[in-house]
């Protein structure tokens, strides 16, 4: 099968920011795979599941050495996920290969998008008004909750291939507002081994997969997320977020097919927003307080 050197760099660039935040894969790969690359959705979606089965260990590998992985909450996300995405992805292989449901599947996966998008600004939102603490101490699983998160990300992963990175880490953040990026980051991804694992299992059987698609894919993927992951838990998100929330929304824009002035604003709306949010936490207008003396610290 010939290498398509185009969507291997399409592959190097997804890896690379699948690696750095721990989003990005299908959010951002199934949409290109749709738009650019015109694929039809039902295939860009199980091709991009492949793919990232097997780009997932490599990134997990990395955060597993650096101990930024809490394997407890990976157990209690894979009981809800795994079985939410198989039963996700063999609903969809199921009935999607008809042009109608095609139609409707690009509208689900930019709906999915959106609210892709709307996890992350919720996240940027926690982080700016309460800062992002580092844990410091064990960490308190929430057993119904975390089932709960992997039931909702496992059936979007399922159906659309989004939300094994966007969508679950937003919601772990609002469940454990105490992890430090680069937690969230290794326990997205390892958690999202077994997740793809079952999703892909569905496409394989039900859906339709490109295996020449997902052969170059991986050839830039596979380095991309590798070095993605050494990097992550000493940079900074400030210059990846933005970029991949005006990917997120203007591919969503895109596939719910708005006028290429929307769609443009929109993009560079996410992008400016998100960065003005990913500033950091807002400083208090009034000056701080001494606690034990009850007045205000003046500046020396």
């Amino acid at each position: 099968m010939p290498i398509d050197p185009s969507l291997s760099l399409a592959g190097l660039v997804v890896g690379l920011l699948v690696g750095l935040t721990g989003m990005g894969g299908g959010a951002l790969l199934t949409p290109l795979l749709v738009l650019v690359f015109g694929v039809q959705p039902l295939a860009a979606i199980s091709s991009d599941l492949v793919t990232s089965l097997v780009m997932k260990p490599v990134g997990a590998a990395v955060h597993l050495r650096r101990k930024t992985v809490q394997t407890g909450l990976v157990w209690w996300l894979a009981l809800g996920a795994v079985p939410a995405g198989f039963l996700g992805s063999l609903l969809i292989g199921s009935i999607g290969h008809s042009a109608d449901v095609q139609h409707y599947l690009k509208i689900a996966i930019g709906v999915a998008l959106v609210g892709s998008f709307g996890c992350t600004i919720a996240r940027l939102v926690l982080d700016r008004r309460a800062g992002t603490p580092g844990a410091t101490g064990p960490l308190v699983v929430k057993p119904v909750r975390t089932v709960a998160i992997g039931v909702v990300g496992g059936v979007a992963v399922g159906m659309t291939s989004v939300g094994a990175g966007s969508l679950i880490i937003a919601m772990l953040l609002l469940a454990y507002p105490r992890l430090r990026p680069a937690q969230l980051v290794g326990t997205d991804i390892v958690q999202a081994i077994p997740l793809v694992a079952a999703a892909a299992l569905g496409h394989l059987l039900f859906g339709e997969v490109h295996f020449g698609v997902t052969a170059s894919l991986l050839v830039g993927a596979l380095p991309g997320v590798y070095v993605g992951a050494r990097l992550s838990a000493q940079a900074s998100a400030s210059f990846t977020r933005p970029v991949v929330a005006g990917v997120l929304l203007g591919s969503a824009l895109a596939l719910l097919s708005a006028p290429t002035p929307v769609l443009v604003l929109g993009a560079a709306a996410a992008a400016a927003g998100t960065c003005w949010l990913g500033r950091g936490p807002v400083v208090p207008d009034h000056p701080p307080v001494d606690l034990v003396k009850r007045e205000p610290v003046l500046a020396r």
